[in-house]
């Protein structure tokens, strides 16, 4: 099968009156709201992102959330986190962050009519795993004590902010 044959399939398995699964009640003014023509989502809960970017969009029965981080809506402010004059990290505290990121993730999945339990995939980057991954881990574990996606956790060196961990997240509408 060519790439015109694929995108065939792909637009076969998203569109509606294919997908086997109900789809989720757009009654709920909160979700007309938030969401676009084209699936954006944009939530007036969560912290705004840093770029051109939704929080998530809506493809088929699934929801894809762009990166999300621990910064406080309407603010540049990062829980547990001193900078310097130059904008460096001087100190920070991955606890503050990781109950802020699960936090943040919990408004943009509600703002779509979606909630926890419904996340399928969580990619985790972490900016220092020999450090924060003991602690990040067992936060992690309580927050999804019962209900438990498919999980990657990466290090990478930085991220766009002075943040030490961002969740990128899939969710089954279902």
């Amino acid at each position: 099968m060519g790439r015109e044959g694929d995108w065939e399939a792909l637009r076969f398995f998203t569109e509606p009156k294919n997908i086997a699964f109900p789809m989720l009640n757009y009654s709920n003014n909160l979700v007309k709201n938030a969401m676009s023509e084209n699936g954006e989502i944009n939530s007036d809960a969560a912290p705004e992102p840093v770029g051109s970017y939704p929080h998530a969009r809506k493809v088929g029965n699934l929801l894809f959330l762009s990166g999300v981080g621990p910064r406080e809506k309407g603010t540049k402010k990062i829980p547990g986190v001193s900078l310097d004059d130059e904008g460096n990290i001087t100190e920070y505290d991955i606890e503050s962050q990781c109950h802020s990121v699960f936090n943040n993730v919990k408004l943009i999945l509600e703002s779509a009519g979606a909630n926890w339990a419904q996340l399928v995939d969580v990619t985790v980057f972490l900016t220092n795993m020999k450090d924060d991954f003991k602690i990040y881990n067992e936060i992690y574990a309580e927050y999804f004590k019962d209900s438990q996606p498919c999980r990657t956790t990466v290090e990478i060196s930085r991220l766009p902010t002075p943040i030490a961990i961002e969740l990128k997240c899939i969710a089954s509408l279902s």
